[in-house]
């Protein structure tokens, strides 16, 4: 992608069709996706259905590849799962499940239980394997708006350079924290929350892509939001026409993703759908 890259205003449904439910062809307040262009699979946080459903490419109906035994703490069940990664080196699911404060890793070829990986999450951590202690990388300074502090963060992202992106839901602001950084920067909104192309209101997901572009779901507005390396303000990438269940429109989005092709992905959280928009130029 690149400062020139634009999607069309319209997408289709890529899941969910059929309003909110607990059916294969149905999603609940979904949060977070991933994308599979190898398996040609999308798979989501089905939030309100505690699972977490595949979707190949084109198909109406998911399949649900953890979870999906109730509301519950056993290891062949979730609790609001937030987000899901795949782990291609170890061919599993990695999942937030956020109601249980763990993070779980589920085999994809053994899709009947999980096994708890981190536990007893409180504050944004950087774990691996095997440890049972992680190591603050942003924030750890109570609540609140200074540059060393975040108020209710909610996504991350981290870039190759291992500097963090953060979402940080009540300031409104996307933060900037570089490998070993005591403070982070803004560099998405940081004003009061507004529909003005310098604000941001509820910020959500957030992917940066090679140039250091920022591409940030505005979630209280509606929108996707794309704001360009050292820029002071942003561009409406899709959405922006208000709230509503139209093509053109999204309901209180949560996570985003894009696929190798550039498409772009939606998690439109309220209209308990996913929905795709094809990249027009690239």
């Amino acid at each position: 992608m690149n400062i020139s890259t634009k999607w069309k205003p319209y997408g289709s449904t890529s899941a969910g069709e059929n309003k909110k439910g607990n059916q294969l062809n149905q999603l609940d307040y979904p949060r977070g996706i991933y994308v599979d262009d190898d398996n040609q699979s999308i798979y989501i946080a089905d939030w309100g259905n505690h699972r977490i459903v595949e979707y190949k490419f084109n198909d109406k109906n998911g399949k649900v590849v953890a979870g999906g035994n109730g509301q519950g703490n056993r290891i062949d069940q979730l609790n609001k799962p937030t987000d899901v990664i795949v782990d291609k080196k170890n061919n599993s699911l990695l999942i937030s499940d956020q109601g249980n404060r763990r993070v779980m890793e589920w085999f994809r070829q053994n899709d009947k239980n999980g096994q708890v990986i981190i536990s007893n999450i409180d504050c944004w951590e950087d774990g691996k394997k095997g440890q049972t202690n992680g190591t603050i990388v942003a924030g750890g300074h109570e609540e609140g708006y200074q540059l060393n502090q975040f108020d209710f963060p909610t996504y991350i992202f981290v870039d190759q350079d291992y500097s963090i992106y953060v979402s940080d839901w009540n300031n409104h602001r996307v933060m900037k924290w570089m490998k070993d950084a005591k403070e982070g920067i803004v560099v998405a909104g940081g004003e009061d929350p507004g529909d003005s192309l310098t604000q941001l209101s509820g910020p959500q997901g957030v992917i940066v892509d090679s140039l250091s572009n920022i591409y940030v779901v505005d979630c209280h507005n509606h929108q996707i939001m794309r704001w360009l390396n050292g820029s002071k303000e942003g561009s409406i990438v899709v959405g922006g026409n208000g709230e509503g269940n139209q093509q053109n429109q999204l309901n209180g989005p949560r996570g985003l993703t894009f696929d190798r092709e550039g498409n772009l992905y939606v998690v439109d959280h309220e209209n308990h759908r996913v929905q795709k928009f094809d990249v027009i130029s690239n």
